[in-house]
């Protein structure tokens, strides 16, 4: 087994909070909170979306707008437009060696797309793509090494590998998260090769 560090690339666990997450045609919509985690450093960021929060959204998450301030669980966090937000995520991945490995959960069908999209329109796209990333998707690893589980939402994987509850929507807890798993699965290679996207 090749552990987290032996990895040739340097791997970084992203996630995104998104204000629409009830529809696959609005792609989720505009991201209110992206963060990442790579070993002992971490980003974080909140981002005032354009749109309003979806009802659903606001009920799985506690993130809602209004007034001009993002609330997360009824408590205001400061916010940085969404463009500042972008550029400082590409200033923490150009931090570490490269190419880089970003993983996500169900990178794939959600946080890949939604960030490429939003890449593109605030016309950032060349600039992450001159990091040489590799995209990791945490769903797909999690179905290749644990076959017979009865769910890979990640909220549903926490127990069984953590020994910790649902989180609550909050994507620094599971970037966290998904670090600690993926230190506890320790797969090889060929499995995470297997995996990319």
């Amino acid at each position: 087994m090749q552990s987290m560090e032996s990895l040739e690339r340097p791997l970084v666990f992203f996630d995104l909070e998104t204000s629409d997450q009830s529809s696959s045609e609005t792609r989720g919509g505009d991201i209110i909170q992206l963060a990442a985690i790579s070993g002992v450093h971490t980003f974080n960021v909140y981002i005032m979306p354009q749109g309003k929060i979806d009802y659903d959204t606001y009920k799985r998450t506690g993130f809602i707008a209004g007034k001009g301030k993002l609330f997360k669980d009824d408590k205001a966090v400061s916010t940085i437009p969404l463009h500042e937000a972008l550029t400082s995520f590409y200033d923490f991945l150009r931090s570490f060696n490269r190419p880089i490995l970003l993983a996500a959960h169900k990178a794939q069908d959600f946080a890949l797309p939604i960030l490429k999209n939003t890449l593109i329109r605030c016309y950032l796209a060349q600039q992450f793509h001159e990091l040489g990333p590799s995209f990791l998707d945490i769903y797909l690893l999690s179905k290749a090494l644990y076959p017979g589980l009865d769910s890979y939402e990640q909220e549903d994987l926490l127990y069984p590998f953590l020994g910790k509850p649902n989180n609550n929507h909050n994507a620094l807890e599971n970037v966290t998260a998904l670090q600690s798993m993926y230190r506890v699965w320790n797969p090889n290679q060929e499995s995470v090769t297997q995996c990319l996207i």
